[in-house]
């Protein structure tokens, strides 16, 4: 059993927020109650925490990230990444499939979820690969994966180039209930392009990236999500561009949801001057006018969740020129951070802020949480607004520590993270 005493309980599914004290039982929410009524008799000696002065919300959910584990464990583990997640707030997360071997049977989703329960703390979602060795050639083992614990499918990584495979795997997710995540990038138009095509691409000397790679393939999978029925969702927006097509698509009441990460909020391809590799993501930076486009579709609903795209790399892959440096920058540790910051200079509302981080991305996936209702699983995340900290990779609980934003000063971090009733990260509280 376990109380959480006097916290501001912000809750935008469950339409809460006031002081309240929640009481936790076999790992599920029991209720919450007002801090003047008394304490039930079954939950008095049990284990306590003290959220006076703070925000509690449910626990965030992550719907992005890299965990490198099987194959690439010199980038990050599965235990180190739950460990970063947890230190950042974040109680679940989904899995990318390009491991090696990637995740593209049971036998990968199985290894990954046993993996996750035996480190006993966040709770892990794998993503199944849409075709068999991430190649677009033919579908992987779908159902076997589902059988298995996978919650979505997606080539993250490697886009689906070829429409008819992407259309069957629509088609056949769709028959299961499962979500498509697409990655959406025409390669034979981005060619070897290394950032953002504009102004800054010409004065840095690098190939540029048109932010139609995204766009057309933003059309054509919300084209064939339209003709499926399926459920799609749209991995990393970055572009302005593509906003319109999924805010088009929504009012035709397509299936379609769509996901940015933090550093598109921050940073615009400018960032790229000092050719700093790990400004260096994919899809790229992007102009500032797209930085303020996300943000408006953050407010008005175009966009549905915000999740990090956590991608670990270590200096192998990152200390080395910018034209051969691996993209992805890792977000688990900072992300509340970041979004906060957006709160702080009044981008979006806190109860916004939450609920794209919370119910967003659990309606997108269809899991689990996102609320804090009586009977909902009991994942939490304790923020203290009002903690001022500075960005220090060197700190970090993930094993990689490719971030531009290190010695940014941020203000907001998780106090506590709870996952299933278990306390698996406290600072401070």
């Amino acid at each position: 059993m376990l109380v959480i005493r006097g916290g501001r309980v912000l809750d935008p599914a469950g339409g809460t927020d006031r002081v309240q004290n929640i009481l936790v039982d076999k790992g599920k929410v029991v209720r919450t109650i007002s801090p003047r009524t008394q304490i039930p008799r079954e939950f008095r000696g049990a284990d306590e925490i003290d959220a006076s002065g703070r925000l509690v919300v449910p626990g965030l959910i992550d719907i992005h990230v890299h965990l490198r584990e099987p194959g690439h464990e010199y980038k990050e583990t599965i235990a180190t990444g739950c460990a970063a997640a947890a230190a950042g707030g974040i109680t679940a997360v989904v899995c990318m499939p390009n491991t090696e071997p990637p995740n593209d049977n049971a036998s990968v989703t199985e290894f990954m979820i046993q993996k996750a329960r035996a480190h006993g703390g966040v709770i892990v979602h794998p993503a199944g690969a849409i075709s068999a060795g991430q190649k677009g050639e033919t579908l992987a083992e779908m159902g076997d994966m589902k059988a298995a614990g996978a919650v979505a499918f997606t080539d993250d990584g490697r886009p689906v180039m070829n429409a008819g495979l992407m259309r069957c795997a629509l088609e056949y997710a769709g028959g299961l209930g499962m979500p498509i995540i697409s990655h959406c990038e025409d390669l034979a138009l981005k060619g070897r392009g290394q950032m953002n095509e504009g102004a800054n691409s010409t004065r840095f000397g690098l190939r540029p990236i048109p932010p139609q790679v995204e766009e057309i393939m933003v059309a054509r999978d919300i084209a064939l999500c339209e003709l499926t029925g399926a459920r799609l969702h749209l991995a990393h927006v970055s572009a302005e561009a593509s906003l319109r097509h999924i805010r088009a698509a929504k009012k035709r009441r397509i299936r379609v949801t769509a996901e940015t990460a933090p550093h598109y909020l921050w940073l615009d391809d400018g960032a790229v001057a000092n050719y700093d590799t790990n400004t260096k993501v994919n899809p790229p930076l992007r102009s500032q006018s797209d930085v303020e486009a996300l943000r408006r579709a953050l407010r008005d609903g175009t966009i549905d969740a915000i999740a990090t795209d956590h991608a670990p790399h270590s200096p192998v892959e990152k200390e080395v020129e910018f034209e051969v440096a691996s993209p992805g920058m890792i977000g688990l540790e900072t992300s509340l951070g970041l979004v906060l910051r957006l709160v702080n200079e009044n981008v979006i509302t806190l109860k916004r802020a939450i609920a794209l981080m919370t119910s967003g991305p659990a309606r997108a996936m269809g899991l689990p949480g996102g609320t804090l209702s009586p009977g909902a699983d009991a994942n939490v995340t304790i923020i203290d607004l009002d903690r001022e900290w500075t960005v220090d990779p060197a700190s970090f609980a993930s094993k990689s520590r490719n971030t531009p934003f290190a010695g940014w000063q941020l203000r907001g971090r998780a106090a506590a993270t709870v996952v299933r009733g278990k306390v698996v990260y406290r600072d401070g509280i």
